[in-house]
């Protein structure tokens, strides 16, 4: 019940996190000042979006609720700054996702957050690779 509980809790940090990424993306977007890294950070968006349907839809088989996601940080400003900030966190978000994977005894859940914790590596060395490009 306990570890039920945690569970739940980190996957509605999990759908917050994702739904700020998906909003500060956005803006991303809108700064990268080439087309291949627009491009491509509109593909990392579209995982992001993946991801926060999968995860809301794991919520509400295990707590009945339709979950409400919030935006839990601000967009950097700048597109160097939040390039920067989506590499520092796509990488945390790996770690994060390793440990939902291995808190849950669910196959199903375990298979989702591991394969969402592997995209979210491929996106911190997409945001690495801007960010050498820039320097």
């Amino acid at each position: 019940r306990q570890n039920q509980q945690q569970l739940i809790s980190n996957i509605a940090q999990a759908i917050n996190g994702e739904y700020t990424a998906v909003q500060c993306y956005a803006k991303l977007i809108e700064q990268a000042p080439t087309n291949e890294e627009k491009r491509q950070i509109r593909e990392i968006r579209r995982d992001e979006e993946k991801h926060l349907r999968q995860f809301s839809r794991i919520y509400r088989s295990l707590t009945g609720r339709q979950p409400s996601p919030q935006q839990i940080e601000d967009c950097p400003t700048n597109y160097r700054r939040g390039i920067e900030a989506a590499f520092k966190d796509e990488r945390d978000t790996a770690d994060f996702y390793q440990d939902i994977a291995e808190q849950s005894t669910d196959p199903f859940i375990q298979q989702t957050f591991r394969r969402a914790s592997a995209d979210e590596q491929n996106h911190a060395v997409w945001f690495l690779y801007f960010m050498t490009k820039r320097r």
